[in-house]
């Protein structure tokens, strides 16, 4: 049987690359396609990863894509396209956080929240709707899975429930110490779930198995200090990687259509 093509956005590295990671450990052939904004960290990604798994049957192609950039999908996508007449799962994985900007004058309140919403929704967005016709073209069971986070949550936000990363003490006035909450982060997380839930509903009569994936609270690049965040209790980001991997392969296809964590649901 011919390898299941996989797409990572995102995989150079964080959980995308422990994702690809976790395909070339696996005992089973996959075929990876490492997105990266970067050829150079992509290239640097990959020949890690092969040094690391020299003996791996899981082959490694890398495409330079930025999801902010519609050339930059477009020229993905006839990228694989001219080699590859399907892909089995699109992993949009590739996203960022800017709330900090505000705190260090990099960028106004607008910019913040309008360049989160850009990465985590729109470009993600914009990347299914051009890579959808090689997804439904798979012979196999093709998966759609968008990485989300335990912040989108709206029912975690009420209650406020939120990781020690992110727990803070609000004093009255303004400024408010410490910062503002990071909203354009949280509330594009919260975005992408329901365009999640869009994708699904178009795409389940073509058999795409679509879901949002919640890897918890890892130490990655993405969320600070990961020395720090370790302290903190985050879990390790390979954790994040093996999850993902278990999603591509059909394990949690039951709870298509939904949020998920490795322990279960995680609530809207």
């Amino acid at each position: 049987m011919a390898k299941p093509v996989v797409l990572v956005t995102g995989a150079n590295t964080g959980i995308g690359f422990e994702a690809v990671k976790a395909f070339a450990a696996s005992p089973n052939p996959y075929h990876i396609i490492v997105g990266s904004r970067s050829v150079e960290k992509g290239e640097a990604a990959i020949q890690q990863i092969k040094a690391e798994y020299p003996d791996s049957s899981t082959t490694l192609e890398l495409v330079q894509v930025d999801v902010t950039s519609d050339d930059s999908i477009n020229a993905a996508f006839e990228a694989v396209s001219s080699k590859h007449e399907y892909i089995d799962a699109l992993v949009n994985n590739a996203g960022a956080v800017f709330d900090h900007w505000l705190g260090n004058n990099a960028g106004s309140v607008r910019d913040t929240f309008n360049k989160a919403w850009d990465v985590n929704v729109a470009g993600t967005h914009v990347m299914t709707y051009v890579f959808a016709p090689l997804l439904i073209k798979s012979p196999n069971t093709p998966r759609l899975v968008f990485i989300t986070s335990g912040l989108s949550t709206l029912q975690g936000a009420a209650e406020n429930l939120v990781p020690p990363a992110h727990q803070r003490t609000i004093t009255p006035g303004w400024p408010k110490e410490g910062g503002i909450l990071p909203m354009g982060y949280r509330s594009s997380k919260a975005g992408m779930n329901m365009m999640m839930l869009g994708w699904h509903h178009m795409l389940a009569v073509d058999g795409v198995k679509t879901l949002c994936l919640s890897p918890g609270f890892l130490a990655t690049g993405l969320g600070g200090d990961q020395k720090r965040l370790e302290k903190m209790g985050a879990g390790p980001a390979s954790l994040g990687g093996t999850f993902i991997k278990d999603v591509v392969d059909g394990q949690r296809d039951a709870d298509v259509g939904k949020v998920i964590r490795r322990d279960g649901v995680q609530p809207w």
